[in-house]
């Protein structure tokens, strides 16, 4: 992956009121830490930062330009969005060297189609892998193409880019292909959830019958009442 060279400016501000003060001029507040050195605060142009993380995904390897010194190199370590607006709420980095290791979340991107009447779970979407700074991969790759039912893939099944070592557990179980389920069965699937199912007395009905049961409870009453005045008289 190449280096990704992006603005930034320092603040001076900090605690949730500055964050927002950052977020309503169109930058996004993000903190820079590592390798022992004091944190240092900065913010990002809110459109610059999404086209990079658009344009190379969220483990781009960036080179912060517009601060003091040489430019240094960080990975996001923390994406924090506003979940339902959506917008940058904050973001943590942490420094980088070239040759050093480091650990991060690899999307999976399944390739090919497996066999006909088959049925292909995903049951991971990344995998955390170890790999060089400068040399991270923007996706694994995991082919399925022609995959019989019963094929099963576990982390330690995926080839990784050369270089990097995986982290995830080896026996987790990312792929599951299973025998596709018939139209019929699916039919009788759906027959068999409905049966048994009882809709609920309409309020007319529930009223009529709530109507049929105080009548029948108010003539059950006077003829225990004559009954009773009789035998006293």
């Amino acid at each position: 992956m190449a280096d990704t060279r992006i603005a930034a400016e320092t603040r001076t501000e900090f605690g949730k009121g500055a964050a927002r003060r950052t977020r309503r001029a169109g930058k996004v507040p993000a903190v820079l830490y590592g390798h022992g050195t004091d944190p240092v605060h900065l913010s990002f142009d809110t459109v610059e930062f999404a086209a990079v993380l658009r344009e190379n995904g969220r483990n781009a390897l960036l080179t912060i330009t517009g601060l003091e010194g040489q430019p240094p190199m960080a990975l996001a370590k923390s994406i924090v969005r506003d979940p339902i607006k959506g917008f940058f709420e904050h973001v943590d980095l942490v420094l980088v060297r070239r040759g050093e290791k480091v650990q991060v979340d690899v999307r999976l991107v399944l390739m090919g189609d497996a066999a006909s009447g088959t049925l292909v779970f995903q049951n991971e979407d990344t995998l955390t892998i170890e790999a060089d700074a400068t040399n991270i991969p923007e996706e694994i790759p995991v082919v399925i193409e022609d995959a019989e039912i019963g094929t099963q893939i576990n982390a330690g099944d995926i080839r990784l880019p050369d270089g990097a070592e995986l982290v995830t557990d080896a026996d987790i179980l990312v792929v599951n292909v299973t025998e596709a389920p018939t139209e019929e069965a699916m039919e009788e699937e759906i027959d068999a959830e409905g049966a048994g199912v009882e809709e609920d007395a309409s309020e007319d009905e529930a009223a009529e019958t709530g109507e049929s049961s105080e009548a029948a409870s108010g003539d059950g009453s006077g003829e225990g009442a004559e009954a009773s005045s009789a035998d006293e008289s």
